[in-house]
């Protein structure tokens, strides 16, 4: 699978977290202890890092990804119900305005959830 080495690494870090804060905090708690997990465990991580989506060559948005570790892996963070489509949706348009092909959603709800995207970003690399 496209990056596993670094998809493994994470999703380690995402389980250590959950099982030390559990459920019922806001999403920025879990994105701090998240952010601080990777780092001691030598990733590189960008936090709410600025993803600008584009129409016909012109900015027309500008998002902000939850995490990015290695400049290869977009996180994206919950703490909901349950997962949605509409999370998923949201993650696979942050991969399409970007050059990263690789997305984790995360969702710190009542039980542990993770949803790993793969997004073959041929329409960014042409633009």
């Amino acid at each position: 699978m496209l990056h596993s080495d670094i998809t493994d690494g994470i999703l380690k870090a995402f389980y250590k977290v959950y099982n030390a804060l559990g459920y019922g905090f806001l999403e920025k708690v879990y994105e701090n202890a998240l952010l601080i997990e990777l780092v001691n465990s030598g990733f590189q991580v960008l936090q709410q890092h600025p993803i600008q989506v584009f129409y016909e060559k012109r900015q027309v948005g500008e998002y902000f990804a939850d995490l990015i570790v290695n400049d290869l892996v977009v996180l994206e963070l919950k703490a909901a119900e349950c997962l949605r489509d509409e999370h998923a949706t949201q993650l696979i348009n942050y991969l399409k305005a970007t050059q990263k092909e690789v997305g984790l959603l995360f969702n710190f709800g009542p039980k542990p959830e993770f949803k790993r995207i793969v997004f073959t970003n041929s329409f960014q690399k042409s633009a």
